[in-house]
């Protein structure tokens, strides 16, 4: 994932540094190292707002954010189950999908 990590930064970076600045800071420096919640919590509250709000150019990368911060591929699975009473059944459709592609090649 970090090559991925850091070809999106370098991306955004070129087009919009400022972006690219406060998001490493503020958002990545900042917000997800606060104390008021693990870094796990913080990836299964992100994961079901993308999930939500069908965010699905984010996901992945929270997904695999989210394997990284301890949260099982069972638990997600099961945030993508719950939130399609609640944010729809083809939000989640297309969720599971890519958590499957997240965890292709990962052990259980």
């Amino acid at each position: 994932m970090s090559t991925n990590k850091e070809q999106v930064q370098q991306a955004m970076a070129a087009l919009a540094p400022k972006l690219a600045q406060v998001t490493s800071d503020v958002l990545f420096g900042d917000i997800w190292e606060r104390d008021g919640l693990s870094r796990r919590d913080r990836s299964l509250v992100t994961v079901a707002a993308l999930v939500a709000l069908y965010r699905l150019e984010q996901l992945p990368f929270h997904l695999e954010r989210a394997l990284e911060n301890g949260v099982t591929r069972d638990e997600l699975a099961e945030v993508i189950t719950h939130l399609a009473f609640y944010a729809g059944w083809p939000t989640a459709a297309s969720a599971v999908q890519l958590l499957h592609q997240a965890c292709a090649g990962k052990p259980a």
